[in-house]
Formats: structure tokens, C-alpha cells, sequence
């Protein structure tokens, strides 16, 4: 049993053109289709990164968070650094100085509406 001609065209057309625009879209679909296409992939990588770029920048802050709290428990001397900076706290029979800007810097520093 032979084929007539004619059929034997179509399915050298049928093999020729679907099967390889089968195998076209296949691929096409699995790289840039559905969940897991390669622009999603892409940008979930970059995500992920900047996300962990946040995280070690985070866990740095965190240490030194902690650092400065135990010093702050344990230190006598950052203790008495931060009061003497922060609260201006002095001990008995210190004096205090405090330096003031002069006069005329703050005179000019603050403008006079009615001045011209």
C-alpha cells in the first residue's frame, strides 16, 4: 500500500512545518512563559540580592548596636564620656565652659526683615 503523491506531500508539509513550530513554541514558552521565565528569574536574583545587601548592612548596624550597649553597661568610662557630652554632667569641683559664638557672627547669621 502505497501512498498517492499528494498524501505523501501533505505529510512531509505536516513534519516539515508543525513539528518544528511545535519545538518553537515549546522553547519559546520555556524560556520567556509561565512562573519561571528567564526575565522572572533575573529579577527575582536581583531581588534576592538587594535583599541581602540590606541584610548584612542591617546585621552590621545590629553589632555595633550591641557593641556600644554592653559598653554602655559595662564601661565606666563611656559612661562618663556620654554624660559629660550628652547631659554636660561635670564632677565636684570642676568647672564647666561653655564657648559661645560671638555677637556679631550671630547678629549677621540672623537677617533683619526691615533691613534693605
Amino acid at each position: 500500500m502505497k501512498r498517492a503523491p499528494r498524501e505523501a506531500t501533505r505529510a512531509v508539509f505536516l513534519k516539515r512545518l508543525i513539528l518544528p513550530a511545535l519545538i518553537g513554541l515549546s522553547v519559546y514558552f520555556a524560556l520567556f512563559g509561565g512562573e519561571y521565565s528567564v526575565f522572572e528569574v533575573r529579577r527575582v536574583r536581583a531581588e534576592n540580592l538587594a535583599l541581602e545587601q540590606r541584610l548584612a548592612e542591617s546585621e552590621r548596624v545590629n553589632d555595633s548596636l550591641r557593641i556600644r550597649a554592653e559598653a554602655l553597661d559595662t564601661d565606666s568610662a563611656t559612661i562618663e564620656r556620654l554624660a559629660r557630652e550628652e547631659y554636660g554632667m561635670i564632677r565636684e569641683g570642676e568647672v564647666l565652659y561653655r564657648f559661645a559664638a560671638p555677637i556679631d557672627a550671630v547678629a549677621d547669621s540672623v537677617q533683619d526683615p526691615e533691613r534693605p
